[in-house]
């Protein structure tokens, strides 16, 4: 796999690739590396790492960080790109299709409000990264026909588990916030739990999402 690692202040580096799926398959590799032993976490100061649409940000000790390019260039080398048709987990999630937005969506993609359902529940997502609000998941691989732009005017307040797309993205707003995404439908699901033994954030990347008409 090819990639650039450029410096990222004094506590992390940066790794630059093609895509998404080399993203997940860097972060796999470092983390078989860096989770293997108390040792091998002493040794490569790894703390964690975020993925990004193309960049996986590698946060570490800053002790650490001079010696970390030359390790991840070999990582980087030998690391497979993940099949993202092969999630780590799929969660089946219910949707009512009632959004201010699904009118809207139906214009620009030229179908009917039913067939922009029958797409959004037709296909497996996949979640390829976190931004914007903790628990905010970044839906792919959905429906091509499903590409629409952003509002042009963002609301000032979505309600928690509005389902909603924008570029080639879904998501699931994790709690009320603004946003200016096409929300279509709303959901009960929430992909942020807090308080939680395990990790908060439910859609990580890598993680499959099945939309399902809500009964």
């Amino acid at each position: 796999m090819r990639g650039r690692i450029l410096p990222y202040g004094a506590e992390a580096v940066l790794v630059e690739v093609d895509g998404l799926p080399e993203v997940l398959g860097l972060k796999a590799a470092l983390g078989t590396l860096t989770s293997a032993s108390r040792e091998s976490r002493n040794e490569w100061g790894v703390i964690d790492t975020i993925v990004g649409a193309r960049t996986l940000l590698v946060c570490a000790d800053a002790w650490a960080v001079p010696g970390l390019p030359r390790k991840l260039g070999r990582v980087l080398a030998d690391a497979q790109p993940r099949d993202l048709r092969v999630p780590s987990h799929t969660y089946v999630v219910p949707v009512t299709y009632d959004g201010p937005d699904l009118a809207d969506v139906a214009r620009l993609t030229g179908l009917t409000e039913a067939d922009v359902v029958e797409a959004h529940t037709g296909t497996t997502w996949i979640s390829g990264f976190n931004g914007f609000t903790p628990g905010f998941a970044y839906l792919v691989h959905g429906d091509p026909r499903l590409v629409v732009p952003r509002r042009a005017t963002p609301r000032t307040e979505v309600a928690g588990g509005s389902v909603a797309l924008a570029g080639g993205y879904s998501a699931i707003y994790p709690r009320a916030g603004p946003g200016g995404w096409q929300v279509i439908g709303h959901t009960d699901f929430r992909p942020w739990v807090e308080g939680t033994k395990g990790e908060p954030d439910i859609l990580a990347p890598g993680v499959a999402v099945r939309f399902e008409v809500a009964p």
